[in-house]
């Protein structure tokens, strides 16, 4: 039986997303979708030493551009953005084991295309984590009709073989079961649970992306946080 999950590709997510990965066989980047304003996709919270705040990709497309499409605003951000993290986590416990990784992914990102640098950056992070599942990307899928919502998602896991849908728990307001049961695909819902973890002495904030995870928990913590903590 072959797991797919589906989601637009957003920037150092946090750590549910990557529980997804540990969780299917095949990931579909949905990078076809229309850029999503102020969404996760071009920004995440961080937390270094101090109070949790937004770590940004500058950009301002046109509406209705795919996210594919979406070139940052600022052609450097990857190196303002290394700056921000070095500043805010070099007190992290796991700093030093880390640093030389992100250090290194950052200064090969293609800063002129947003999709392309998020995707390089959890799929390093993923295989650092141990997670290796198939990567493809929603519009090199060929033979889709212009379809929405489930309908589209069901088009995406058979084009690339699969049994069964993995959809994150939110997914239960908007879906219909009966769609994928007719469709013969098996619909399953999966849930992380953040639960707490050392952030250097302050009180837990859940939600922040799996930098945050890796800078205080270090890469095995990491993993085992992914998976340890999960509903599945």
């Amino acid at each position: 039986m072959t797991r797919v999950a589906i989601h637009q590709p957003n920037y150092v997510p946090w750590a549910g997303y990557f529980h997804k990965l540990a969780h299917c066989d095949v990931f579909i980047f949905l990078d076809d979708a229309q850029f999503p304003k102020n969404s996760f996709v071009n920004r995440v919270k961080i937390r270094g030493d101090g109070a949790p705040g937004w770590l940004t990709i500058p950009a301002k497309p046109k509406l209705g551009t795919p996210i594919h499409a979406v070139v940052p605003g600022q052609a450097d951000w990857p190196a303002r953005h290394l700056d921000r993290l070095r500043n805010d986590y070099r007190k992290a416990r796991h700093f030093s084991a880390i640093w030389p990784v992100l250090e290194q992914v950052y200064a090969d990102l293609p800063g002129d295309n947003l999709c392309a640098a998020n995707v390089t950056l959890i799929q390093v992070l993923a295989e650092k984590l141990g997670l290796n599942p198939e990567y493809r990307l929603a519009s090199t899928i060929p033979n889709q009709e212009e379809k929405r919502s489930d309908d589209r998602l069901i088009d995406l896991v058979r084009e690339v073989g699969g049994d069964i849908y993995l959809s994150g728990k939110g997914g239960a307001n908007y879906q219909s079961p009966e769609k994928f049961e007719v469709s013969g695909i098996a619909l399953e819902m999966t849930a992380f649970s953040p639960a707490p973890y050392d952030q250097g002495g302050l009180p837990f904030e859940a939600g922040l992306s799996i930098l945050d995870v890796l800078f205080h928990t270090g890469w095995d913590g990491a993993a085992g946080y992914i998976r340890n903590h999960a509903d599945s």
